[in-house]
């Protein structure tokens, strides 16, 4: 059984209803986010900040061993549902009413520590596959001694088109497949204290059921960050935590609150 009263139980979970959405309904989410973070901007700022280095943290690698920026672009999109954790609580106090502090933000996967360690396995696995796929890509594309680096400017020659449109399908392969299953999961997982497999598949399944509103939801988080990219990431400190909300929202128009099994 759920421990969070009113929550179907995990046999059930597959049953839960869930919304047909709109056509316009991330552009809802995104307006909605945006209210939260200017609600409580600190505690935004603060998880935007954490979204700027790991950024940068990213560049460096991309700038010193692009063959492993594929992986540890898994690792960014894997750590980020996570890091909004502290967001989707936030959001959910801001709709009942209260504020919660940075520290209690901080402390929110608590209560559901089992199943996000769980989910978090699950994504470390498909992390480990995009990384050995990456390496694989690299191998294949490029003939290097041992030791051997490419710099930049070398990755993104026209020669190179190739690897370059072959590393964007990898890389969108295995960013589509931690997308649907984490979509509306994580904040589940926090909301309703249900197991993470059955968070993950009721993830699949509200992708299935709206599949144009969630590609539109995706493509918005990636056009999004890539343009918050520039200058330096600096656009992250408000994007990640607009972002962030903007989940919780996403989680909340496909399972409303008390939502029972059909």
């Amino acid at each position: 059984m759920s421990s969070n009263p009113g929550a179907p139980d995990s046999a059930s979970i597959f049953e839960l209803k869930l919304a047909t959405l709109p056509w316009n309904a991330p552009f809802v989410w995104l307006r909605k986010g945006w209210q939260d973070f200017v609600r409580q901007p600190l505690t935004g700022l603060f998880y935007g900040l954490c979204f700027f280095l790991m950024g940068h943290a990213l560049w460096w690698v991309f700038a010193e061993a692009p063959a492993y920026v594929l992986a540890l672009s898994a690792g960014f999109l894997l750590m980020g549902p996570f890091l909004c954790l502290g967001l989707y609580h936030a959001s959910r106090e801001l709709e009942q009413g209260r504020v919660a502090a940075l520290a209690e933000t901080l402390q929110a996967w608590r209560p559901a520590r089992a199943a996000i360690a769980l989910f978090a396995g699950v994504l470390l696995v498909l992390e480990l596959l995009w990384g050995r796929a990456s390496l694989v890509v690299f191998a294949v594309s490029f003939d290097l001694p041992p030791g051997g680096q490419l710099t930049l400017s070398q990755l993104l020659a026209l020669e190179n088109l190739a690897f370059l449109v072959t590393f964007t399908l990898v890389g969108g392969v295995f960013a589509s497949l931690i997308f649907v299953t984490s979509v509306i999961a994580i904040p589940m997982i926090l909301d309703r204290q249900v197991d993470a497999v059955s968070a993950a598949l009721t993830s699949v399944r509200a992708c299935l059921q709206n599949p144009g509103v969630m590609l539109l939801w995706g493509a918005l988080i990636t056009t999004l960050v890539a343009l918050c990219m520039l200058p330096y990431f600096a656009g992250l400190l408000l994007a990640g935590p607009v972002v962030g909300h903007a989940s919780w929202h996403a989680y909340r128009s496909i399972v409303a609150p008390g939502a029972a099994q059909a």
